[in-house]
């Protein structure tokens, strides 16, 4: 029987930094699909500003890499997967109804919400590991992602694309 070797949150940080780093990747090849589906226009520009966002934050990513000296590789994250394809089916079951742009602010926003969990554990991480430089880089992305949330949500609501829905 193999013996396991002792994990510390340097081996947990960058699991985790592996994970966000593919989840950016599927993101952003997503929103252009999310983008191309939206009927709302100010929720359409939105997808497509948030792709050069998403952009960024990879690049922010694979800084961390090499602030932490390690290869920029993403590891598969069955979350983001899982909420990507909940708004997949979003875009092709609500297709032309007056629902699909609060079905996808839903998904966009479930996207935005695991990214915020992801980049506020790992700032906190980086700073307890001494990782400033990557914590501040961290920081900065996670308040991209918290003012994305914040125009989703106010598209719901002033929009009235929730209220068509309804």
């Amino acid at each position: 029987m193999a013996v396991k070797t002792e994990m510390g949150l340097e081996d947990l940080f960058i699991d985790t930094l592996k994970d966000i780093y593919y989840a950016e990747k599927q993101i952003v090849k997503a929103l252009p699909k999310m983008a191309k589906a939206a009927q709302d226009p100010s929720l359409k520009a939105g997808f497509e500003k948030h792709m050069g966002e998403t952009e960024v934050h990879i690049e922010r990513l694979e800084q961390v890499f090499e602030i932490i000296g390690k290869p920029a590789r993403g590891k598969t994250c069955d979350a983001i997967l899982g909420i990507l394809e909940e708004g997949k089916s979003i875009m092709e079951d609500y297709k032309g109804t007056i629902a699909l742009d609060a079905g996808l602010i839903a998904a966009a926003q479930a996207v935005e919400h695991y990214e915020m969990a992801r980049y506020g554990t790992l700032r906190t991480w980086a700073e307890q590991l001494g990782y400033a430089d990557a914590a501040k880089l961290l920081e900065t992305t996670l308040l991209e992602e918290r003012t994305t949330d914040q125009t989703l949500t106010k598209l719901a609501e002033a929009g009235g694309d929730n209220a068509k829905a309804a």
